[in-house]
């Protein structure tokens, strides 16, 4: 392009078996497989939890995952068959999961209809909960990973905003109202009895989020699926499914990548990341398991070139500023949660990383950043990075399709846009309905190539292990703060150590 204002970055490339590099992970695990490396596992160690149902549409699903799906619609680039298992990962498949629990449906249908919600979710986790729990006392060679088959009830109320249809509705036991609960948590009970019935108020009104965080001190790694998701045409209504799903090939593709990350599997990496580079996102969620309101939960997401993530749990305190509406730590909370992320990152590779970019939703104050500096060594490049979405600037492009993904507008040598959203060459299409709407990116502390900033951030929207696409709108050390930090916030867990981000996703 001839105005120097406006460039294109190349699509990144990622890293597979042999060396190889593409830009599509599905092209690179279907010609190569996954990175050569020795956390790869041989065979899947599968824990399957749910109704017999749902055990029975897990098995029928495996099934289907061990071979061959073919795409929805061959004649489209952005449609991919699903080869099978062992073909793309060369790991195998079991026939059978290592353990299979199985939970009373009947149980699970009425616990989630109780009247009080906190109460409804509680036990309805509790159900699920107990029996990996057990297991986990009794057998010292656990699965790598568990499935959470769940029933479409458990869906539809286990979310906060979910109402459960009067007539439908089962009286609990509940012997504290939430306001009272409230009251003794800030204040403490008389009674033993009243202090342990007000602790379910502490728990996030969320199924997913809440058993997630409820298993973390046991460090279990868990794939929540539906069993609508599973077995579509078992739940049709007028031969049509109750729910629009991707096709099967695609659902595979992208269950069977985050099962294959989540037991320590390396799917793929960025290919031309500079050695010695540590990218941070921070979350931010406002602690409702806090009895102080007003509280909000911190933490840090490190990740490296090959998609590895850590996950810091910071301080929890009155980091939300309602006049600004923005999270800011104070000096001492940003160096102990900064040093935490150095000190990883000097345990992995024996050294402290030469560039540390930090990535954030809002600006850095001058607190903040002098408390992420006193933890930094000297040799250490660090740099705040603003990034976040923006409607104040659109482009267009003559024709029916939007612009490339990958355009980029720099309007100072710190401060830009960037298009991590638009038409692929390599699928042929602009996987979006809507014009896309640029990232804004801001390098507001310490000193970097504003070109290069960017190019890094169109490599991490390439990493995202929860799907296998092609890329995401975000970069992943900001695609998942939200529910990193909803997860950190679920429940009252104490003490909770870094943890691989596999245990979040």
């Amino acid at each position: 392009m001839t105005n120097s204002l406006l460039q294109h970055i190349e699509e990144p490339r990622l890293g597979f078996r042999y060396d190889q590099e593409l830009e599509h992970p599905k092209d690179g695990l279907f010609l190569f497989g996954p990175l050569d490396d020795i956390a790869n596992p041989a065979e899947m160690r599968i824990g399957v939890i749910g109704t017999q149902d749902g055990l029975n549409y897990f098995r029928e699903w495996t099934k289907t995952i061990r071979s061959y799906i073919p795409p929805q619609n061959p004649d489209k680039p952005h449609h991919a068959s699903w080869p099978g298992f062992q073909a793309v990962f060369g790991t195998k498949w079991p026939e059978v999961p290592l353990v299979e629990l199985t939970v009373s449906g009947d149980a699970v249908r009425d616990s989630i209809r109780l009247t009080d919600r906190h109460e409804a979710i509680y036990k309805t986790v509790a159900l699920f909960e107990e029996p990996i729990r057990k297991h986990l006392r009794q057998e010292e060679a656990p699965p790598a990973v568990w499935f959470v088959v769940i029933p479409e009830d458990v869906h539809r109320y286990g979310r906060p905003k979910s109402v459960v249809p009067r007539e439908e509705r089962i009286r609990g036991n509940r012997s504290v109202s939430p306001k009272f609960a409230a009251k003794i948590l800030r204040e403490g009970a008389l009674f033993p009895e009243d202090q342990q019935a007000a602790e379910i108020y502490r728990y996030d009104l969320n199924f997913h989020h809440q058993m997630k965080a409820r298993l973390l001190d046991e460090k279990v790694v868990l794939q929540i699926v539906r069993e609508t998701t599973l077995a579509p045409d078992q739940f049709a209504r007028n031969g049509r499914p109750i729910r629009k799903l991707q096709d099967p090939a695609t659902v595979a593709w992208n269950l069977c990548t985050t099962a294959f990350f989540k037991a320590s599997g390396k799917p793929w990496k960025l290919a031309s990341v500079r050695p010695g580079v540590c990218y941070v996102g921070l979350v931010y969620k406002m602690d409702g398991t806090d009895p102080n309101a007003g509280n909000a939960c911190c933490g840090a997401q490190m990740f490296l070139d090959s998609g590895d993530g850590v996950v810091f749990r910071g301080a929890v305190g009155p980091w939300y500023s309602k006049t600004l509406k923005e999270y800011h730590l104070n000096k001492e909370k940003a160096s102990d949660l900064m040093s935490l992320v150095v000190e990883a990152y000097q345990n992995l590779h024996g050294k402290p990383p030469t560039e540390l970019f930090i990535h954030g939703k809002t600006r850095f104050d001058d607190d903040e950043w002098e408390g992420f500096k006193t933890v930094v060594p000297n040799e250490t490049n660090l740099v705040g990075v603003r990034i976040r979405p923006t409607t104040e600037l659109k482009l267009y492009r003559v024709g029916k399709m939007p612009v490339l993904r990958g355009t980029v507008y720099l309007s100072t040598k710190r401060k830009g846009y960037l298009w991590t959203k638009g038409f692929i060459p390599r699928l042929d299409t602009y996987p979006g309905w809507e014009v896309p709407n640029p990232l804004l990116v801001d390098i507001h502390k310490g000193e970097a190539d504003l070109l290069r900033v960017m190019k890094d951030i169109m490599g991490l929207t390439k990493i995202n292990f929860n799907a296998c696409q092609f890329a995401d709108g975000q970069p992943v050390t900001l695609r998942f703060a939200d529910a990193v930090g909803e997860i950190l916030t679920a429940a009252p867990v104490p003490n909770l150590p870094p943890l691989p981000f596999r245990h979040y996703i």
